[in-house]
């Protein structure tokens, strides 16, 4: 895959906005420098004028003209809805990257559990005026997604949480195919009864890769039970917990895929309490290829999910967004395949 950046610079139609700032100043009845400050991140604008404010310049589609040389080290705001762990790691890794390449600093913050930000954070972000923003298993409202572009700040989403928004530039990964070629391998090993632990229902990489599974399974002529189909949390005690439930039931599964190598874990350990050896009573795959899936014993099968290239690909694309360069796609999947390792083996008669 070619770098995003690669497309022909067009004219932004942002060079002559229809909109000027004195106009929705008089519109909002303030001074030209109270609307200057709303744009600006200020925070020293009474609230109720600055949503008036702000509505004005959504309602005019305004957006001010980028400068040409930015004041200041040019940086990137990086934004996971939740910090820690390999996963994001493996992310921060990817993006540190490209910005240590193209002299661009970043900015790192989390939105507490939460998919979408608070408006305290996009004010910050307002105010340190950056080149872009990355965000991360998370996303922008309609509204924060305005005020990004009425500065003209570009964002894209790294593994977007829900539907598709048109217009959003994002790079994500074929989780549909993930799931499919996870649950094809254990169905090749002879197992029949096999669950799946997804992540929460509402995000569209777990809907994605649990339509795989059911896929795969019904190509295959197998029944999917759903009782063997759950939503975790993408963590240790999401997969722990399910699975732990899963291997109790009378009829329990001989195969389990998980949709992250995180909840493998924890079905690993649930495994291990309830005195069941795998991979002879239990195989187990799970999701990304996080370095700790080779380390751990048994070494984890799982989907290889590219994280650090997606944070690569990410990171050239909200720069080339900046520069004013439109590449020719700005919504990408990239690829995965499956790693075999120990955690998985042909069902016993």
């Amino acid at each position: 895959m070619g770098r995003p950046g690669g497309a022909q610079r067009q004219e932004a139609a942002i060079d002559t906005p229809r909109t000027t700032i004195s106009q929705i100043a008089a519109e909002a009845g303030v001074s030209v420098p109270t609307v200057s400050k709303v744009l600006n991140g200020r925070a020293d604008v009474a609230s109720e004028t600055r949503a008036r404010i702000e509505k004005i310049i959504k309602q005019h589609g305004y957006q001010r003209r980028r400068a040409g040389v930015p004041v200041g080290p040019r940086l990137v705001d990086l934004v996971f809805h939740e910090l820690g762990g390999p996963w994001a790691l493996e992310i921060i890794t990817g993006v540190e990257r490209v910005a240590r390449e193209e002299g661009v600093e970043v900015v790192l913050s989390e939105c507490g559990g939460h998919r979408t930000p608070r408006q305290e954070w996009l004010d910050s972000v307002l105010a340190r005026r950056p080149a872009g923003v990355i965000m991360v298993f998370s996303d922008l409202d309609h509204d924060q997604r305005a005020q990004l572009e009425a500065r003209s700040i570009p964002f894209v989403v790294v593994d977007p949480v829900g539907e598709e928004q048109g217009g959003v530039p994002s790079i994500g990964s074929a989780n549909w195919t993930g799931g499919l070629v996870a649950t094809r391998h254990l169905i090749g090993l002879g197992h029949e009864r096999i669950a799946v632990i997804g992540g929460p229902a509402e995000t569209l990489a777990s809907r994605a890769r649990i339509a795989g599974y059911r896929d795969a399974m019904v190509t295959a002529g197998l029944a999917v039970d759903e009782a063997l189909v759950r939503n975790g949390d993408f963590y240790v005690g999401g997969g722990y917990e399910h699975g732990r439930s899963l291997l109790s039931l009378p009829d329990r599964p001989t195969a389990v895929f998980a949709g992250s190598d995180l909840q493998a874990l924890g079905v690993l350990r649930a495994a291990r309490d309830l005195g069941l050896d795998v991979p002879r009573d239990l195989s187990v795959v799970g999701y990304d290829d996080l370095p700790v899936a080779s380390w751990i014993t048994p070494s984890l099968t799982t989907v290889h999910q590219p994280l650090v290239e997606m944070a690569d690909a990410a990171t050239h694309l909200v720069l080339a967004l900046a520069a004013g360069r439109r590449p020719r796609t700005t919504r990408m999947d990239l690829d995965v395949h499956l790693v075999v390792r120990e955690s998985t083996a042909r069902r016993e008669a």
